[in-house]
């Protein structure tokens, strides 16, 4: 019975990787046949500046993201998992941006920050004026902002989901004993959360090595380096010079770099050794 999904994988996930391997150990432009070159693209991608300050991006980009959207996934999960009707329309307008794709996001918002005609030339909004895509020093942390405004409400769902198994008589128990609201969220709400908050880190930090459409299109990379994140590189590098080796070496990090990670957080987090938290009850 696992031969299908065993085959799937092979022809669409570990035959590409493959294939992504060899390459990095080649020279290639894309159109002739490409030519061992042994660890020449892994020498120079590690030599290269610019490679070294989108590994940092990326990894700025994967610390922001991580900070800006459990706090508010979190907070916000487990408010819209109450049963009152408004918070249930709150929700339904807030996942709204799970609807949108990546590109229209990212026009959208692009015009929104634009300097001459956005939101800052709206009355009473001048203070929110500026060039916050065309600086170097305000780029990076606009383009999070966005990522964040569009993913958030997909985390959101997962802690709603998790808030809403937590067993009511847990709650019960803590208000007949006096503990306030946020004695009970403290207390059991997160803890009750563990593997969610897991789970949804998890996909934050691993997803963000692959964030690539929105600041393509929002920044292309700019102004100079300054939003040049390390899969950015990888397509600047592979169809705009023609480095196809060298691309696909980048891309051997990206996928190194996301299985430590993923495989970091399970392990340190104790997702692997879960069990139900409602054992006993």
């Amino acid at each position: 019975m696992v031969v299908p999904a065993l085959a799937f994988f092979v022809l669409f996930a570990a035959a590409p990787l493959l294939i992504v391997g060899v390459l990095s150990l080649t020279e290639w432009d894309g159109l002739g046949a490409p030519t061992l070159a042994g660890l020449v693209n892994w020498r120079e991608i590690a030599a290269d500046p610019v490679v070294r300050g989108a590994v940092w991006l990326s990894v700025k980009v994967t610390i922001l993201s991580w900070l800006v959207q459990t706090p508010l996934s979190l907070l916000l999960g487990v408010f819209i998992a109450g049963r009152q009707r408004y918070r249930a329309v709150f929700a339904v307008l807030y996942f709204v941006p799970l609807l949108l794709s990546t590109a229209a996001i990212a026009i959208t918002w692009k015009d929104l920050l634009d300097p001459n005609f956005g939101l800052g030339s709206a009355p009473g909004l001048g203070w929110i004026s500026g060039d916050w895509l065309g600086d170097q020093d305000t780029a990076l942390y606009a383009v999070v902002l966005v990522i964040a405004w569009q993913f958030v409400p997909f985390h959101t769902l997962l802690y709603q989901a998790g808030t809403r198994q937590i067993p009511a008589a847990l709650y019960e128990a803590a208000e007949i004993d006096g503990a306030g609201r946020l004695n009970q969220f403290w207390h059991i709400t997160l803890p009750q959360l563990r593997y969610t908050i897991v789970t949804s880190s998890t996909l934050i930090l691993v997803g963000s090595l692959t964030y690539f459409d929105l600041v393509f299109v929002m920044t292309g990379g700019g102004p100079g380096f300054a939003t040049r994140i390390l899969p950015l590189d990888m397509y600047i590098t592979g169809f705009t010079t023609g480095d196809m080796g060298k691309a696909s070496a980048t891309a051997m990090v990206l996928v190194l770099a996301g299985l430590l990670l993923a495989l970091g957080v399970v392990r340190y987090s104790g997702f692997g050794r879960m069990r139900s938290q409602q054992e006993g009850m």
